[in-house]
């Protein structure tokens, strides 16, 4: 079948098949040794020339031997190979059979032996094909012609077996670099989320007991903003499960419908929010945005969104502020954010950089090629983290002022 249905059902039977391959290897193997055997059973079912002597049971039963071995090509490639070359041996010596156009049986061991064993095995595999080669060609035909070609297709099978081998360190290498960005991603998120819930719900929570005692009002104000906080977070927290979550729509063991669906990450609308609960621990933030506001893409507005949250975290557990300005300014081409706080300016592990927030920041500026700067505001006065992250320009949909 031709078109995109037929290319989607003949990979989605390829990787059926590499699954089934990978959880169970000796299938592999058995339908590797049937394929070999159906190969090497062509030439005793198509009839002989006349002269020859008719093929006999004996001769394919010895055929079938030097097969059947290939079944534990993974768990003794040596020995299997040393039983194919007897096995051969002894067929080319003691029986009158027809001959094979290919070796298969022993590019298969050889193949295998290359992709899958240790540096000292292939070196012996080596050796023995150079003595087995010339052998095999002194015993049949004895000319250049079948020594060269025997040598050839051998080689090839070593080389393709090493580009295998190639092949599957570098996956492995790529799977695992992936793996080590998805948990950098992910320590990155949760560092978020906590950090700046946590950092909020301790200055209410130190603010508390003062309220209650000269502002009860306040009080229940600040236990309220406790409360918002812990469920934003219970909030962002299962919306990031439900995208780890195995399975999709009730697939996956351990899938509970409803518990943490896959919403969206939040974007650049919803910093307002997140602006309105930073002003609830008493940190007065203003927030403007300058140039044509125009629609980000998902992972650009997630990440703005996380970088300011970031900022504005620091502010609250860092800088002794009284103030904060945050800023989005929207160029043709680019996205500026600016933070800018007035408070105690650049601290070790906070304006220094080796806090894990603001390599955080830089890594996500990064992630989309963009830049992070952190260090004192204005005239060395409090602190500031300016990021610049290119934004494809598109039709603008408004135009605000600053």
């Amino acid at each position: 079948m031709r078109g995109p249905l037929g290319v989607r059902g003949a990979r989605g039977w390829w990787e059926r098949g590499r699954a089934l391959g990978d959880a169970h290897p000796w299938v592999v193997d058995v339908g590797i040794a049937l394929l070999v055997q159906g190969a090497m059973t062509m030439p005793f079912v198509v009839p002989r020339a006349a002269g020859l002597a008719p093929v006999t049971w004996a001769a394919y039963g010895l055929t079938t031997l030097t097969v059947v071995p290939l079944v534990w090509r993974r768990r003794a490639p040596l020995a299997v190979l040393l039983a194919i070359m007897v096995a051969s041996m002894v067929y080319k010596l003691a029986l009158d059979g027809p001959g094979q156009p290919l070796p298969y049986n022993g590019l298969v061991i050889v193949y295998t032996i290359a992709a899958l064993s240790s540096p000292w095995k292939r070196m012996v595999t080596g050796l023995l094909v150079l003595v087995a080669v010339p052998v095999g060609v002194w015993l049949n035909s004895r000319t250049a012609r079948e020594l060269t070609f025997s040598a050839f297709v051998f080689a090839a099978a070593y080389v393709f077996g090493r580009l295998t081998d190639t092949r599957r360190r570098a996956n492995r290498i790529e799977a695992e670099q992936a793996a080590a960005r998805e948990r950098a991603r992910i320590a990155r998120e949760m560092h978020d989320i906590l950090s700046h819930a946590v950092s909020l719900m301790i200055v209410q929570a130190e603010a508390g007991p003062v309220a209650v005692r000269t502002a009860p009002e306040r009080a229940e104000a600040a236990f309220d903003a406790i409360s918002e906080s812990g469920r934003d977070a219970m909030v962002q927290l299962r919306r990031m499960l439900g995208v780890l979550r195995e399975g999709d729509e009730g697939g996956g063991e351990g899938y509970e419908p409803g518990l943490a669906p896959r919403e969206p990450q939040p974007g650049v609308g919803d910093l307002a929010a997140l602006i309105e609960r930073v002003r609830g621990s008493g940190l007065e933030v203003e927030y403007g945005v300058a140039g044509r506001e125009r629609e980000l893409p998902g992972a650009v507005g997630a990440a703005v969104f996380r970088i300011v949250q970031e900022a504005l975290t620091n502010t609250v557990r860092h800088a002794g502020a009284r103030t904060v300005l945050v800023q989005l300014a929207y160029g043709d081409a680019d996205l500026s954010v600016r933070v800018t706080d007035d408070g105690r300016g650049p601290q070790v592990g906070y304006g220094g950089g080796s806090g894990h927030g603001l390599v955080g920041v830089r890594e996500r500026a990064a992630a989309h090629g963009g830049t992070a700067v952190a260090g004192a505001g204005p005239g060395g006065r409090g602190f500031e983290v300016r990021v610049r992250i290119p934004v494809p320009a598109v039709v603008p949909t408004a135009e605000v002022g600053l």
